[in-house]
């Protein structure tokens, strides 16, 4: 089953330009699939597209940068318009290669797919500078499987989503224990293929404790001291870990937000999952909902997370925070954002809708930043949230 993505307007469009076509993303997001389909419409399939992998030997060899000339290129597109490399992070100086395809064959298209942008990007990044346009493909949005069903369907299906993520995979799965085996599967392939293949990691152990370290923090402020000493490692080496694990797509930082108040939080950061279903596996907690204690901090997460893809899917100019003061009588609001388009705009997460309606913004937050606006987000109203409606 084939299910439509936000991005592919945007990335028809790219393909009808001069421009190498990049798109970013973690494993199992779709990214092969959305750009076969769309290099499969008549307009492009009828001029010919070759399409190699970074998987196969014969074809990193093919395309390798010692030896790639314009006749090569010409020898291996033959009479076709368009080449598709597929996991492009795998070929040495790829970058180098796809200029010369790109400068010395301009009515070429060329789309290059990778799974890790910390790679894929130094490969590209100096070598395409002017010449490319990048897109990350994430998991699978609200919005993108509302459409594929209906919204009612899809909010109904709020808890899965929070226990068992929103990768494609994980999604058509015909049963809890099918969801699960993928995302062991999922998690394995994320952090000991993806992020310990880069030579200063080889600890996939202190890795892996550092993952589920994360993952137990889930919706508490971040100590690398604290992760540390958990994980066996100093500060530099955390940071290093965590640093490899957001260029991967597994997690990304929330800086905490500070402009007015001397008591607030300035430095401290939140880690969140960019999928919770990969959250769970590094834990391996599949339970329904109402037999953990970590409801709150998935909701949470879940629904920074869709915020997140909803914004970068839209370009909407908007940075994302939450918000803390210090000291024993210390409050805090779970995300706040800063945008041109809305100014400042505070929400408070309750997985429980009556707590929700009892909610007030914070004395301090409302006293210091008067103009912002301020939302409670339940179970109620989570849609309009996540789709971009308030």
């Amino acid at each position: 089953m084939y299910i439509n993505r936000d991005l592919e307007s945007v990335l028809a469009s790219v393909l009808q330009g001069n421009k190498v076509l990049v798109l970013y993303g973690s494993r199992q997001t779709g990214k092969t699939t959305i750009v076969e389909h769309l290099l499969s419409s008549p307009d492009i399939s009828k001029d010919g597209v070759v399409e190699l992998s970074g998987d196969i030997i014969s074809d990193r060899s093919l395309l390798a940068h010692e030896t790639m000339t314009p006749e090569k290129a010409k020898s291996i597109l033959g009479e076709a318009k368009t080449l598709f490399v597929d996991e492009a992070q795998k070929i040495l100086d790829i970058g180098l290669t796809l200029k010369i395809i790109h400068d010395r064959l301009p009515d070429t298209r060329v789309v290059a797919t990778g799974s890790s942008s910390f790679s894929l990007s130094e490969e590209l990044g100096e070598p395409l500078t002017g010449r490319m346009e990048a897109y990350v493909l994430p998991a699978l949005s609200f919005g993108e499987l509302a459409r594929c069903a209906n919204p009612v369907t899809e909010r109904n299906m709020l808890e899965t989503r929070l226990v068992y993520g929103s990768y494609p995979d994980i999604v058509v799965a015909p049963s809890d224990q099918r969801r699960r085996r993928a995302l062991k599967s999922l998690c394995s392939a994320y952090l000991f293929k993806d992020v310990l293949k880069w030579e200063s990691l080889k600890n996939s152990d202190r890795l892996g404790r550092l993952a589920k370290a994360l993952a137990l923090q889930l919706g508490n402020e971040v100590s690398y001291n604290e992760l540390g000493e958990t994980c066996g490692m100093d500060n530099e080496t955390v940071l290093e870990y965590v640093d490899r694990l957001e260029k991967a797509f597994v997690v990304f930082r929330l800086p905490a937000y500070s402009r007015n108040l001397r008591r607030e939080l300035k430095k401290s950061k939140k880690i969140y999952f960019h999928d919770t279903g990969i959250r769970n596996a590094l834990i391996g907690n599949f339970l329904p909902l109402d037999s953990r204690t970590d409801a709150g901090h998935l909701f949470e997460n879940y629904l920074i997370s869709e915020r997140m893809k909803n914004n970068a899917l839209r370009e909407r100019d908007v940075q994302s925070y939450f918000w803390r003061t210090k000291g024993s009588e210390s409050r805090e609001i779970d995300y706040v954002e800063e945008s041109a388009e809305k100014g400042l705009a505070a929400y408070e997460f309750k997985w429980n809708p009556q707590k929700a309606k009892r909610d007030t913004v914070p004395k301090a937050f409302a006293e210091a930043y008067p103009e912002a606006s301020w939302t409670c987000i339940s179970r109620d109203n989570y849609v309009d949230f996540v789709t971009g409606g308030i």
